[in-house]
């Protein structure tokens, strides 16, 4: 039975650096799929926010002389920037230090301790700060963290609570053999079926409060706080209001049997959303995730970013430089719903220039000019330009609905591309008798229709873009929806 409810979230991202391009690709990606499933009639709730706790988090606090909850409320806020500057439409914006999430966690924990899935043992281990992760050597590359090389492992040799991971090697894998489409992509959901059956390690869930303090309380515990991905992990059914409020939990991430909740996330949190996660759900008596995208990573003219390169794209400073909805479309298009891809300043232009100024605004810029030299009124399109919209609309739902979200796109572009043709073809600015000038009048009233559709079937896409036609085509006058962008 397919719900009226709807749920979809980000991971969190930590707050020890601005944001950056990788989660900005993240949450648009999240918003678009949120906005077409309103479109569908659902009622959607979008969960985003940020992730508080932690080693990393703590030490960037005191590096920076800093109180770690008034270093947190600093970059919480330059994260919640991101809903202006990229127009998101998000209704919840959790943090790990608000007080529901924080009893939320423990009382997560106290579900896995009563099923016997949680323990006290001594350890030893190679802990990479950057993941907030142990490492085993087989993951390592010349004794570093392949995703943190530039960082230094740590050594932690202390008591700590474990968390019965090796027990649910079997039910994890029944969950993927019951839902071959759990992970999307197919890639993914095989490299994590991968790494379970080759065997599940039991994993720490618990730091010494005296060598690291900035975490959620163990209940009945006080020497140890929460590891900060157990405590993470809990923000999906907290923002919900669990545990209090069952009936928003059941309505949006729902039950066993008629599961809600899609989960968005970059492929270097496969483990922890599609294995760490589900198997804390199962301990905890919860249902499972209905399903995880795992979208790739973003490099910046072909190298991955970093600090040290001084390649790392703001997503701000190209929103306020360029407008919310070309970065927007530049995210969709241009990178791989599926895969990896890149940024560059030039491609970033040739993008905007191309499809948005030259492409859009140029049809509805022209289109607009006819309508007011010919007295023209939106009016039904010939045959062939009604089923290039039945099916530009449908192949972008569709689309949207595999997350191929530059697929989408494509479709809405091949739609757009076949109007500019008909306005070469058609020529409808020619004078002439009055019968041309009718037959140009229907010409240009069919291109407003199709401009109407266009403005309505890219709207999860490029929101602002979509109204701005509306307005332009109810008030008939013209202003370029993207200014070129001049190479001089």
């Amino acid at each position: 039975m397919d719900s009226k409810n709807f749920y979809i979230t980000t991971t969190l991202p930590y707050v020890n650096a601005v944001p950056h391009i990788g989660f900005a690709l993240e949450i648009v990606q999240a918003d678009a799929i949120a906005r077409s499933q309103r479109k569908r009639r659902k009622e959607v709730f979008f969960n985003t926010g940020t992730d508080e706790h932690g080693l990393k988090i703590y030490q960037k606090a005191l590096d920076d002389k800093k109180d770690p909850q008034a270093y947190c409320d600093e970059y919480a806020a330059k994260f919640s920037l991101l809903k202006e500057k990229l127009d998101l439409s998000y209704n919840n914006f959790i943090r790990t230090t608000d007080p529901h999430h924080i009893k939320a966690a423990q009382e997560f924990w106290k579900k896995c301790e009563a099923n016997g899935d949680i323990y006290k043992t001594s350890y030893k281990a190679k802990y990479c700060v950057g993941c907030e992760l142990e490492k085993t050597d087989s993951e390592l590359i010349d004794g570093r963290c392949p995703i943190h090389p530039n960082k230094d492992l740590e050594t932690i040799e202390e008591e700590n609570y474990f968390f019965r991971f090796s027990k649910y090697q079997k039910p994890l894998l029944d969950l993927y053999d019951a839902n071959p489409e759990f992970v999307i992509p197919a890639t993914r959901q095989k490299e994590i079926y991968s790494f379970v059956k080759g065997g599940l390690q039991d994993f720490s869930i618990s730091r010494l409060k005296n060598k690291m303090p900035w975490g959620v309380p163990v209940p009945g515990d006080d020497d140890h706080v929460m590891y900060v991905w157990f405590d993470a992990l809990v923000n999906y059914v907290s923002c919900l209001g669990w545990p209090q409020d069952e009936e928003k939990f059941i309505n949006f991430w729902g039950t066993k049997e008629n599961k809600n909740a899609i989960q968005v996330a970059g492929k270097d949190n496969l483990r922890q959303q599609t294995a760490m996660w589900q198997a804390m759900l199962m301990s905890a008596g919860l249902p499972n995730s209905k399903q995880v995208f795992i979208h790739g990573y973003i490099t910046s003219n072909g190298q991955k970013m970093s600090k040290s390169l001084g390649n790392v794209v703001d997503p701000i400073f190209l929103a306020d430089k360029y407008g919310t909805d070309a970065v927007r479309y530049y995210l969709l298009r241009e990178i791989p719903g599926w895969d990896d891809g890149d940024f560059s300043q030039e491609k970033f232009e040739q993008r905007y220039n191309g499809d948005l100024a030259g492409g859009l605004g140029n049809l509805l810029a022209r289109t607009l000019a006819m309508a007011n030299k010919l007295n023209a009124e939106e009016g039904n399109s010939d045959d062939g330009l009604k089923t290039a919209i039945i099916k530009a609309e449908a192949r972008s739902s569709e689309e949207i609905s595999l997350y191929k979200f530059n697929e989408a796109l494509i479709a809405i572009w091949d739609l757009i591309a076949y109007c500019n043709k008909i306005v070469e073809k058609e020529k409808p600015w020619e004078q002439g008798s009055q019968e041309l000038i009718d037959k140009n009048r229907k010409v240009v009233g069919s291109l407003l229709f199709a401009l109407k559709k266009i403005g309505e079937i890219i709207e999860p896409f490029l929101p602002g873009t979509s109204l701005a036609i509306a307005d332009q085509l109810e008030s008939k006058k013209s202003s370029p929806l993207f200014p070129r962008i001049s190479n001089g």
